[in-house]
């Protein structure tokens, strides 16, 4: 496990890019909301923290992680410098994890391959939600305080 003895939260503020002239879209699953608002959390503090006004943070909800593609690309299209894609998927007893996994990992690509904003994937993949409470505020840190990070050095690559 690559989070094994890692924290996500840990970063170095010297080397993350400013985010004031910045405007970053937040698409937030509404499945397993207890982790994707404890994610958001974690992204929209970081954001702030790093320079990006509150106003300049653009959130849309949608359903559930399947939909983060559809709301990312909306979000692509109202002009923001980021995407951040916000969501949950635990295992379940069926292949269902499967292909919501591999569709929203596939979907995401494509809207890198295909758009000039990055957008960044901050769904949670996990076996059981102890793993994902782990990641999203507990003893791994937060992952979307990783994504937050992760948007801002993207910011800069032209």
């Amino acid at each position: 496990m690559s989070t094994q003895h890692s924290n996500l939260s840990d970063y170095d503020m010297s080397n993350v890019p400013s985010g004031d002239n910045l405007s970053i879209g937040l698409v937030v699953s509404e499945w397993n909301e207890d982790i994707t608002e404890s994610l958001y959390k974690g992204a929209y503090d970081t954001l702030v923290e790093c320079g990006v006004l509150s106003n300049n943070i653009k959130r849309i909800n949608v359903p559930g992680s399947f939909e983060l593609v559809y709301g990312s690309k909306k979000m692509i299209q109202s002009n923001v410098d980021v995407v951040i894609a916000i969501g949950c998927v635990i295992k379940g007893e069926t292949e269902h994890f499967n292909y919501i996994c591999q569709s929203v990992s596939n979907g995401i690509i494509d809207l890198n391959i295909n758009f000039n904003t990055p957008v960044v994937f901050c769904v949670l993949t996990d076996n059981n939600k102890q793993q994902s409470v782990d990641r999203s505020g507990g003893k791994h840190g937060n992952k979307g305080v990783e994504a937050a990070i992760t948007a801002l050095k993207l910011s800069v690559i032209k």
